[in-house]
């Protein structure tokens, strides 16, 4: 009887091991094929869920996990946790794949989130005094983000105007002397009341309740540079999964979608 059961447990262990695909299941775009995905929650995780659907049609299951950060996103593709993610512009993927020693790639572009600068005691810019506290993000995508539009709009000037990772050491000019704090760019909706002025990222403006075409006394216009791209490792890109993922991501219902659902806050990017 014994002399059965070695090959009947290798049989076994063959089996478990062929159901068992990794990285989520099949990647052949089967029913078993899920596709995990880190998003911040507005307006990736919205539009994620929105073609949730359409995915699932093509074999595709779409698990959405929503983070509120700009960092574990990456850092869970690069460590294989998570397959793709969704939140970011491509100088902030420069900048970390740098400061961090990633690889990670983009695979399609999908929309433009306006940056604005808001404030909850004045109305105009023009109203901002000398000496006005000023908070910006502290990533370096956002950081020069935020003083490329100052910049733009003449509250200071900058060293090289095209700069896309200029710091507060490459400020000219300081006309009104504004004293500039650096923050997570996930707190500075909370900080608003504190500040006479705010650089948000649209993603949080809009998780705040804000409108960005109403609310933002300064905002950048339709031709902004910073695209929020689907991203990718390496080695996944290709996979026939995000494939499907970044072609439902440029259909013309997610176009749709962001057109009717954001006013102007959010721009499609194709």
């Amino acid at each position: 009887m014994k002399k059965y059961l070695l090959p009947l447990a290798a049989a076994l262990a063959i089996l478990v091991a062929g159901c068992s695909q990794g990285d989520g299941g099949s990647k052949d775009g089967s029913a078993e094929a899920t596709l995990t995905i880190a998003a911040t929650p507005v307006p990736h995780a919205e539009i994620l869920k929105e073609i949730k659907p359409l995915l699932a049609k093509q074999g595709v299951n779409l698990d959405i996990k929503v983070f509120t950060d700009y960092v574990q996103p990456n850092m869970q593709v690069a460590q294989k946790q998570i397959d793709v993610n969704f939140f970011q512009t491509e100088p902030y993927l420069d900048a970390f794949n740098k400061e961090r020693g990633t690889d990670l790639v983009k695979v399609v572009g999908v929309h433009i989130e306006p940056f604005g600068a808001y404030s909850r005691k004045f109305k105009s810019i023009d109203q901002l005094p000398d000496g006005a506290n000023v908070v910006i993000p502290n990533d370096p995508s956002n950081n020069s983000r935020a003083l490329l539009l100052l910049a733009k709009h003449g509250l200071i000037t900058l060293k090289n105007p095209n700069d896309r990772l200029a710091t507060l050491k490459d400020v000219a000019t300081n006309p009104k002397n504004l004293k500039f704090r650096e923050l997570e760019a996930a707190m500075l909706p909370r900080v608003l009341d504190e500040v006479d002025l705010a650089l948000i990222n649209t993603n949080y403006a809009l998780a705040a309740g804000m409108n960005p075409v109403k609310d933002a006394l300064l905002i950048e216009d339709k031709d902004s540079p910073y695209v929020n791209f689907l991203v990718s490792r390496p080695d996944n890109k290709d996979d026939p999964r995000v494939q499907k993922l970044a072609a439902a991501l440029t259909s013309p219902e997610v176009k749709a979608f962001i057109e009717k659902n954001y006013a102007g806050a959010v721009l499609p990017a194709f």
